[in-house]
Order: structure tokens, then sequence, then C-alpha cells
């Protein structure tokens, strides 16, 4: 079940590094074919994909107001106290994240700044699957909220209370049945329930994922690429065996292509954390999911921190546990992770819920170059500039010289009719 590589020279830290692949096939064919029928056939289309594809009979294809009333008033009491709490944390985090614009007087007379604007169309996708993920509601239609999107779409197959709440709390009112590639087609299309969005966020199998990279060729912007979830562990001989283990295996159960490594300058850590996620395991509703996993997973020992480094950085790891010594200083040399937990007290899984930070994070190495989800991901920024008859004749020359010297005197003439 474990595979553990010790000591690896850096040529294989590219081997060390891959994941799990998605099947392709036929899939780009199926996905083209999807949003076929939803441009010619609208909202037929939606109801006849989900039959064919979810054994699901719809016929209206929007939830009215009245039955996310009903559905959100079956979330236990309890739970909707945990996500009163999460949502505060989440709101606050998400709200500090807002552009305070600073005018900049470049030189007398010129000056410029940056202005932040909701896009005003966004879709969320919600997974069925098999968890309920209300914590994502949450985690994209609270900095929409803020955003003050124009409009926001949730389209999800799920039918759990809880989802309806989280999305009564953050003010969504627009929720469609639907799933699948099928959803994401609507939300990039329209149809005549399902508005066409500017982006679409959201989590989903291998088909929903393909639909969305389909989408943005198309023109329709997308949160990030996406892949199975993943976790990264490094541990040095400070770390507790029994938590590493729990951290690796509550990714593991995401999926059977999710992904958990765990890198360490201590053999005995890694025995030890081996030991524990056999115990835990036993213990877990689901296990055959997790085990599945664990066969995607690598336990790797080197020699120092530095060389952990490396290969963190080459990693990129969706989620990164530092369980070490000094976790928030090591942290500073890691430059490509989606969301870093420093310490043996912060589980990555308080992240997934309740801490404040986005669970949305970018996978299969695009923490290289992308950034999780946060206020910035709904937004536009706009740039202003104001220049005065002063700050013009003293920039004037600059402009012209330049704009003559690429050939374009249309652009020159605009400032010399000005300052004559």
């Amino acid at each position: 079940m474990f595979t553990q590589i010790n000591y690896p020279s850096r040529l294989e830290y590219a081997a060390i590094c891959q994941r799990p692949s998605l099947e392709q096939g036929q899939l780009d064919a199926l996905i083209s074919d999807v949003f076929s029928q939803v441009k010619l056939r609208g909202d037929q289309a939606l109801r006849d994909l989900t039959a064919t594809y979810e054994k699901r009979v719809i016929t209206d294809i929007l939830y009215s107001a009245e039955e996310i009333d009903v559905l959100a008033a079956q979330t236990d009491v309890a739970l909707q106290e945990a996500i009163d709490h999460a949502y505060a944390n989440i709101y606050a985090f998400h709200a500090a994240q807002k552009l305070v614009p600073t005018k900049i007087e470049i030189n007398p007379g010129v000056l410029c700044w940056q202005k932040a604007t909701g896009i005003d169309k966004v879709g969320i996708y919600i997974p069925g699957g098999t968890a309920p993920l209300f914590s994502t509601v949450l985690m994209l239609a609270i900095p929409a909220l803020i955003a003050e999107c124009q409009q926001v779409v949730l389209c999800t197959p799920a039918v759990h209370p809880a989802i309806f709440y989280a999305a009564k709390k953050c003010g969504v009112t627009k929720m469609a049945k639907v799933g699948g590639s099928q959803a994401i087609a609507a939300l990039s299309l329209g149809t005549e329930s399902v508005p066409a969005v500017y982006k679409i966020f959201g989590p989903g199998n291998q088909y929903v994922t393909a639909a969305k990279m389909y989408a943005n060729r198309l023109g329709i912007a997308i949160d990030m690429p996406a892949g199975p979830s993943e976790v990264a562990v490094y541990a040095d001989e400070t770390a507790n065996p029994a938590y590493i283990a729990s951290d690796l295996l509550s990714q593991a159960e995401h999926g059977a292509d999710s992904q958990v490594i765990l890198i360490s300058t201590s053999s005995a850590i890694v025995e030890q954390t081996m030991a524990e996620i056999t115990s835990q395991l036993a213990e877990l509703p689901r296990r055959d999911l997790a085990e599945k996993a664990l066969t995607n997973s690598k336990f790797v020992l080197v020699n120092t921190s530095a060389e952990a480094i490396d290969l963190l950085n080459e990693y990129a790891a969706e989620h990164l546990i530092l369980a070490c010594d000094d976790a928030e200083g090591f942290s500073e040399n890691i430059r490509n992770a989606g969301s870093i937990f420093l310490g043996n007290y912060t589980p990555e899984s308080a992240g997934d819920y309740a801490s404040g930070t986005n669970h949305t994070l970018p996978t299969n190495g695009f923490a290289r170059a992308y950034s999780g989800v946060n206020l910035d991901s709904f937004t536009k920024k706009i740039t202003l500039q104001s220049i005065s008859k002063q700050g013009l004749e003293a920039l004037g020359k600059t402009i012209i010289d330049m704009a003559e010297a690429e050939s374009l005197q249309a652009h020159a003439n605009a400032v010399k009719i000005r300052l004559n």
C-alpha cells in the first residue's frame, strides 16, 4: 500500500511529483457533444442529459424560493451553528482583502489609481458525489457577496439541506438542479432558465473539469485548472506521527484519485506514520476510498531540510502542512503551494472548513503559477488616471517622442493638439 522512496536524487524529483492521471478516452468528444446539445436545445437538453448521465428526472430546472427555504430549514440546528461560525470567519478573512484605492501622484498633475469591481455574473458549481460539499458554497459565495457580483448562479445535483442553508445565508437566490458537464455547459452558454455567466467556479469530477476547460476555450473564465485533491506534509523529528497520519488520511478519503505525500528527514517518523495510518485507517467509514488513494501516495525520506524544500517547491502542493520546528520560518522558503498549514496544531481540515482561508486551491502542480481562490478571483481591477494641464505639459514631450518613434502620429497629435 505504501510507496517509500529513500534519499532520492534531483533526477528522481519529476517522477515523485507525478500525479494520478485522469482518464481521457473520448472525453473531449463527449464534452463537445454536451455543449452542442445544450446550445441547440437549452433546458430540454439539461433534462435529457440529467436523465441519461445521472438517472434523475427533473422538470423545473431552477429551485423555487419556497423549495430553497424548505430544504434550508431541514438543516440540523447544531450544523447551522457550525456553518454560521465558519461563515463569520471566512467572511472576515476575505473582507480584509478589499482593495483600498490609493491615488499616486506619479508626476505633478499626473494622478493614477485602481478600483476593484465585482464580476457581474458568476457561476458556482457544487458537485453531488459521495460528500455534500456545503463548505464549498461558503468558500465561493462569500467572496462573491463581498465583491458585490451582480448575479450568482449555483448549480448542484445535490439535495443536502446544508447546501441550501449555506447558499441562502450567502444571499444566493438562483439555484439550478443540474450537475455534471451539462451544468457547466448551461453556465457557459445560457438556457431558458440558467443565465450565462462570465466566470465559473467550483470543483468536480473529470467530466466537470474537462467541461470547465472546454468553456475556457470558448472565452468563459474559470477559477483555475484543477485535478484530484492532494496534500504534502513535511515532518522533522519534532512531529507527531498520529497527527501526520490523520492529515494524510483526511485528504485520502476525498477519493481514489487523491494523492498524499510525506517528506521527512527522520526515518523513525516515516515508519511510525505508516503504522499510525494502518491503525487509523481501520476505523474510517470511507476506508476503501482512502486505501485506493494511498496507492497513489509516496513517503519520501531526505537527508536535509534543504532537500525537502527543493522537493516541496517542485511538487507545488495544493495543501502543504509543515509539521516541524519553526514552521513559520521554514515556510519563508516555500515559493509554490496553494495553502500552508503551520505547526502540529494546524490540521488541513481547519482550512477546509472554518479557519477563514479559502479551500478552493490549485492542484496538479498548478500552484507554481496559480493562486487559490480569494476576493480578487471575483473582481476586476480597473485603472484610472487624471492629468491636469500642468501635468500634460510636463509629460507631453515624453509621450510625443515615444509615439513618433513608433510611427503612431495620431497618438502624438492627441497630445500636441492639447498643448497647442
